[in-house]
């Protein structure tokens, strides 16, 4: 049986995001996993743990910045996407919960920012890594990677808060 993504519990009236949403037809569907096992511990992200997560997306002809690159924005939407969806998953964890379980946790982006380090080549399958930094009340701040053959191309930073009750 194959391993239920972040984004795989998004409930369908809050799953229409371009880059994560399974219900929008025309998006990336980007799929995050835990890449470690839950660390042990109280639930909570303290010193001595470290939750790590992955997903994997392999750019289209279409994603062109210039000739046999990726274009940037695509690169913040990976990371963004990736990053709050690792973000609702923290959550759950530091709260004992099962992913998905109700009521629904669903995370919106506060602040996104991006370092371009390199030129990202189109072609690869890009790898985005993420760490959560900080789990506190309704924020979770992940810091990401974006990896084209193993090579950081981006890092990114994301403070994401808890959907508010009014946009559930």
């Amino acid at each position: 049986m194959e391993e239920k993504a972040f984004q795989d519990s998004y409930p369908d009236d809050v799953a229409w995001c371009f880059g994560c949403g399974h219900k929008n037809p025309h998006g990336h569907h980007i799929r995050s996993f835990w890449d470690a096992p839950r660390p042990p511990g109280r639930g909570g992200v303290g010193d001595e743990e470290v939750w790590t997560s992955v997903c994997h997306f392999q750019p289209e002809m279409h994603h062109t910045a210039m000739p046999g690159f990726v274009y940037g924005g695509l690169i913040a939407s990976l990371i963004d996407c990736h990053s709050t969806g690792t973000a609702a998953a923290a959550a759950y964890r530091s709260r004992g919960r099962e992913l998905g379980s109700e009521p629904a946790l669903r995370f919106v982006t506060a602040s996104l920012h991006v370092d371009y380090l390199r030129p990202t080549p189109l072609g690869p399958v890009l790898e985005v890594r993420g760490r959560v930094e900080e789990v506190k009340g309704r924020k979770v701040v992940v810091n990401s990677e974006l990896l084209a053959d193993g090579v950081v191309c981006a890092k990114g930073r994301v403070v994401a808060v808890e959907l508010p009750d009014g946009m559930k």
